[in-house]
């Protein structure tokens, strides 16, 4: 028996990236393996900028750093793509490092 990845719906999107859809109706892929985090700077209501995390960097300390300022602000309840009260450059530095550090991997 032979097995064949299905894809996820149409035909029109490449493997290991999904389609999400933003409240404009705009649509953009999300990698496989990532988890998209939108930078909401200081105030957390103006949209931010998406940042695409990927999923083993989060059992780094300092990316659950993040989601634990995150919780603390917005709640473990929060509607639709994750939020976290900083600037996208701050995010970015975080997830260079720890990819640096060794992927969020124990030492």
């Amino acid at each position: 028996m032979v097995w064949r990845r299905k894809s996820g719906g149409g035909g029109d999107s490449p493997a290991g990236a999904s389609p999400c859809r933003r409240d404009d109706g705009e649509c953009y892929k999300v990698p496989r393996g990532h988890v998209p985090m939108v930078a909401a700077g200081c105030g957390g209501d103006d949209g931010g900028e998406r940042v695409m995390v990927p999923v083993m960097l989060l059992a780094d300390p300092c990316v659950a750093e993040l989601l634990d300022i995150a919780a603390q602000q917005y709640g473990f309840g929060q509607p639709g793509v994750l939020r976290v009260p900083c600037d996208a450059g701050h995010v970015r530095r975080v997830v260079e490092r720890a990819l640096r550090k060794g992927g969020g991997r124990p030492a």
